[in-house]
């Protein structure tokens, strides 16, 4: 059986705004050249501004849908995002432990933009303990990526208690750091550490986080070098949030699309 295109799994909650979760998955894997199998964890109210509210999908119906999909189609790379609860957390470990030889990037979704909590002390917990163990390259914010680590003093030092649980890469973002640049670091268990440079936006963005993870997905799905594919995945992260326009009252939203326009 042969496909045109390679296809990803995400397990994303969905955005009413289509600025982040499986909204913005689909249209990244589409950019990307890649086709998109959404798995529903949770529904949000939320917009442009904040969220207010969180549903979690049922565990169940959640392992239906991705069995349903894994039994009928090859899968090139998982990409996660929003889990929302502690029981979805352990459904996906137990789908991931089946496929252990599909790629997994993990976008750890703790915390809207505009400041609502998706998930509780125990989630974080669940995150480190079932899916870092798994994860083949990890996209934390700062914040995030604390949460991940809090005891430890330093975002290096996160970074290698995290690299510690298994978890292979972390690209951990700079944006929310008080620099006139935004500085990406790479982390690794194999090498030492890497820095991306790129220039900071005026905005703020809903869904960022999803686009760089979507499309590391797609990179890695289309068998690029991890390297190359991480230098890719910032690249179309930055052009898609330089494009990006305000629909509403609060973050911009990226375009992703803006490939497609004559003249980009």
């Amino acid at each position: 059986m042969n496909s045109s295109k390679p296809n990803v799994m995400c397990f994303s909650g969905l955005d009413p705004t289509g600025g982040a979760g499986l909204q913005a998955d689909i249209e990244t894997l589409f950019s990307t050249g890649c086709h998109t199998l959404p798995v529903a964890t949770a529904i949000t109210v939320q917009n442009t501004e904040n969220a207010s509210n969180i549903t979690p999908v049922d565990p169940g119906l959640i392992v239906q849908q991705a069995r349903a999909v894994l039994e009928d189609i090859p899968i090139n790379c998982f990409k996660i995002g929003l889990t929302g609860d502690v029981a979805i957390v352990e459904v996906i470990h137990t789908l991931l432990r089946d496929y252990p030889d599909i790629p997994v990037v993990l976008d750890p979704v703790m915390k809207a933009g505009g400041g609502f909590q998706f998930g509780s002390q125990e989630l974080v917990a669940a995150l480190r303990s079932l899916l870092l163990p798994l994860t083949t390259v990890l996209t934390p914010n700062i914040e995030e990526i604390m949460q991940l680590a809090p005891s430890a003093d330093s975002v290096e030092a996160c970074a290698n208690e995290l690299l510690e649980t298994g978890c292979q890469h972390i690209l951990l973002t700079g944006t929310h750091a008080a620099t006139p640049e935004v500085v990406n670091k790479f982390f690794s268990a194999h090498e030492g550490l890497s820095l991306f440079t790129w220039p900071r936006l005026e905005h703020s963005y809903h869904g960022s986080g999803c686009t760089l993870a979507a499309s590391l997905a797609g990179y890695l799905a289309h068998n690029l070098d991890l390297r190359d594919a991480i230098q890719q995945a910032q690249r179309f992260t930055w052009e898609s949030l330089s494009h990006g326009t305000r629909i509403g009252f609060g973050q911009h939203i990226p375009n992703r699309s803006a490939w497609s326009k004559p003249g980009f």
